[in-house]
């Protein structure tokens, strides 16, 4: 398949160096690490502990042990939300501290714990999806069981003080969870010095296999385990291990600590290179999330006039997205932008650049190139665009063409 791949939030190819690690775990070393009482089940039992040494490494864990793994990182999310919530549910009144803007992971669980009379409470974010700390504080009282908030956005971006965080989460003696799932590999995290007490990994959005993740839990963190059958992973998450998919995890959190540096570098100028490229051959566009402050690889853009959908289709031959993958089948606006009142008629028109290691400066080129022509296509056939080219707004536009029923 012939494309230009800029969906890396989505999904990242599977890295030849942790296919290679992969392999003989997929083929002559096939043991189950619970049997102890033959060499394939020690080979086995290796390969786990070295890929769980990896994971804690690229973290900054102090203990390999603080790493559960698990089937990804919504599986984690959910252990870290209702596996505290479980653990605490002597507690009256109940409540978890987070931001309207989280992964559907840990939204999604956290509306499953409201059943269960568990109070969720949203910190106010600014207009970048930035979380207001002074409201983070004030939302925390004596009976916060957890603070959950993403390192990183996938749809805009945006990277959240999460050391600051941590230290606000350690004074009040409330555990912090963090979903760093589009950060690592691409920003750097030490769960010690951001005092982090769980943190959530998943392989597939670091160049490693899908069905695999890990869940690095602060020890002496009492969690109930979501999945009983063995006592597996201290207790925590029942099952056979997965062996070869930990061991992708492994080489890919390897390669993500290896090349942090410089992979971010190189991606941050692609990204710098499209943005730039986008603001200064079309007009009417609007930059979503944070300008600075933002991964090195996402550029999210509200393209006014036209409707992203649209758009994507005239870029044929390139992989993007309108929106993050688990809401791309809906036509309802990304519940992230309107989170910071990105209006209807732009969050429409938006679309997710996410760029990765296969990406090149000719590959941007190719991409403004059919972003330009895609544009004015789609806008020769707008009648809002016609009534901005007559000086109305885009605001008044829109809502005069709304009002018109047309």
């Amino acid at each position: 398949m012939n494309l230009i791949y800029m969906d890396h939030h989505a999904t990242t190819p599977l890295d030849a160096e942790v296919l290679a690690a992969m392999m003989p775990a997929l083929t002559s070393e096939y043991g189950n690490p619970s049997s102890n009482t033959h060499a394939y089940g020690h080979a086995a039992r290796y390969m786990v502990d070295s890929a769980r040494a990896q994971v804690a490494q690229l973290v900054g864990a102090p203990r390999p042990d603080d790493i559960i793994f698990t089937s990804g990182a919504t599986e984690a999310d959910n252990l870290a939300l209702k596996g505290i919530a479980h653990a605490k549910d002597y507690m009256p009144a109940r409540n978890i501290v987070t931001l309207a803007i989280e992964h559907k992971a840990v939204l999604d669980a956290a509306r499953r714990l409201q059943k269960e009379n568990v109070e969720i409470r949203f910190a106010a974010i600014d207009p970048y999806g930035v979380v207001d700390l002074d409201d983070l504080a004030a939302k925390i009282d004596k009976n916060t069981i957890l603070i959950s908030i993403q390192t990183a956005n996938s749809e805009i971006g945006t990277i959240q003080p999460i050391r600051e965080i941590g230290v606000i989460a350690k004074k009040h003696g409330v555990p912090f969870h963090t979903d760093a799932v589009q950060a690592l590999g691409r920003y750097e995290i030490d769960v010690m010095r951001d005092h982090i007490d769980m943190l959530s990994i998943s392989a597939h959005k670091m160049y490693g296999p899908k069905g695999i993740g890990a869940l690095y839990v602060r020890r002496g963190l009492k969690l109930t385990p979501i999945i009983d059958g063995g006592g597996h992973e201290r207790n925590m998450r029942s099952g056979t291990l997965n062996v070869p998919g930990i061991v992708g995890l492994g080489k890919a959190a390897e390669i993500a600590k290896r090349d942090l540096k410089s992979e971010s570098e190189r991606l941050l100028k692609l990204r710098n290179r499209l943005e730039d490229g986008i603001l200064r051959r079309i007009e009417h566009v609007r930059i979503n999330g944070h300008p600075t402050n933002r991964l090195p690889n996402n550029l999210n853009v509200a393209f006014a006039y036209v409707e992203g959908e649209s758009l994507i289709l005239a870029c044929r031959g390139v992989a993007l997205s309108s929106g993050s993958a688990c809401t791309s089948t809906s036509l309802q606006s990304s519940y992230v932008l309107k989170a910071i009142n990105v209006p209807d008629f732009l969050a429409h028109g938006s679309l997710r650049f996410g760029l990765g290691k296969s990406n090149s400066e000719e590959h941007v080129d190719i991409v403004l190139d059919l972003l330009e022509k895609g544009v004015r296509r789609l806008r020769e056939m707008s009648p809002l665009y016609d009534m901005a080219k007559e000086g109305v707004s885009i605001e008044s536009a829109h809502f005069s063409r709304h009002a018109r029923g047309k």
